[in-house]
């Protein structure tokens, strides 16, 4: 039979609602202007974001002498598995804004710019919509200019209902305001910032925790510690670290009273805080310093899950780290604890071949 005698093929019959993204782009708009300032320069219909580094060329002069740009890119993982399994869609966007900016600070930049990417089985504009709101919130806590994104709707790459979601960052700074690791030295404190919960990391173990040992994800349990479901616990979203770390870092505009900083991802305290560490020191963290929140005890239980297992897969109630010069350690916990944050004295920096030393 010839191809005209047969049915017309369409772009929607192959999986792809061009209208769908169409109303999804309508419903959030007015969610990403709300998070741009006086940098960003409005282009409706543009095919591209348009951020300024300043919003005025002489207080732009002011600020930076040799301004750096810093990028990152990262995504949620398969927390965004448990959040399709929940149902729940409006706290995987802030883990995506997290996961990004955390990194960004890390290298003592101002974040500018983020944009997002969602790719979906078929496009829900509501449910996408809802997964906006969460970067949406995410940018906001950031102070960083939602300015763009990219939705595939992809059914021969996602099973029905499933999506990913990943994100990318834009910083500034001042090239001789840089986090500088290789300042790290003997001597020099380590405080820890707590996290408020698993952030964005382990949940492939987390589910097979779940799947194996018949946990209800529905269900209040009395060792969490809270009144909260398991499922509510588990996507909580991940701290967004920018606000007290930039604030902090502005109050020392000559002293460089902070040798180094690692947010604390996949990998746990060991396989992070080595990454700032030069070849001649170790970082001895006291395990006692602070209390580990009750989820990594209850999973850590319902697994079997070796506690050094649990150290270097998940964050154990430490998402972000701060290497000091000794003489300001004090008075930094103090402001972070000003800036709402929640810092612990977790040990010190000593001689060694540039491992993390759990004692």
């Amino acid at each position: 039979m010839a191809a005209r005698d047969q049915a017309p093929l369409t772009y929607a019959g192959s999986g792809v609602d061009i209208e769908a993204g169409d109303r999804m782009v309508g419903l959030i708009q007015t969610m990403m202007r709300s998070t741009h300032g006086p940098r960003v320069i409005d282009r409706p219909g543009g095919f591209a974001g348009l951020v300024r580094l300043d919003f005025n060329e002489q207080l732009f002069r002011r600020n930076y002498r040799e301004p750096v740009l810093v990028a990152c890119t990262d995504g949620v993982g398969s927390k965004v598995k448990l959040a399709c399994q929940m149902r729940v869609y409006d706290t995987v966007g802030i883990d995506c804004v997290a996961m990004c900016i955390n990194d960004l600070i890390v290298e003592g930049a101002e974040p500018l710019l983020f944009l997002d990417y969602l790719g979906v089985n078929r496009l829900d504009p509501t449910t996408a919509a809802q997964i906006v709101a969460g970067v949406t919130e995410g940018c906001r806590q950031a102070r960083a200019a939602l300015i763009g994104g990219e939705t595939a709707e992809l059914p021969d790459i996602y099973a029905q209902g499933d999506f990913d979601l990943a994100g990318f960052a834009v910083g500034v700074l001042e090239l001789d305001r840089a986090v500088d690791s290789s300042r790290v030295e003997a001597g020099d404190v380590v405080i820890g910032l707590a996290s408020n919960g698993l952030h964005s990391n382990g949940y492939s173990l987390v589910r097979q925790i779940v799947r194996e040992r018949g946990l209800d994800l529905n269900r209040p349990y009395d060792a969490l510690g809270t009144d909260q479901t398991l499922g509510q616990v588990l996507l909580t979203p991940t701290r967004i670290y920018s606000r007290p770390i930039v604030r902090l870092l502005r109050r020392y505009k000559v002293k460089r009273i902070i040798s180094g900083m690692a947010h604390i991802t996949g990998g746990g305290l060991p396989g992070n805080i080595c990454r700032v560490l030069p070849p001649d020191v170790d970082a001895e963290i006291k395990t006692q310093a602070w209390t580990i929140p009750s989820v990594f005890r209850f999973l850590q239980d319902h697994g079997n899950v070796d506690t050094d297992e649990m150290f270097h897969v998940f964050n154990m109630g430490i998402g972000y780290t701060l290497i000091v010069r000794p003489s300001f350690a004090s008075s930094v916990m103090k402001q972070l604890e000003r800036l709402g944050e929640t810092p612990y004295r977790l040990g010190e920096i000593v001689p060694g071949t540039g491992e993390v030393v759990l004692t």
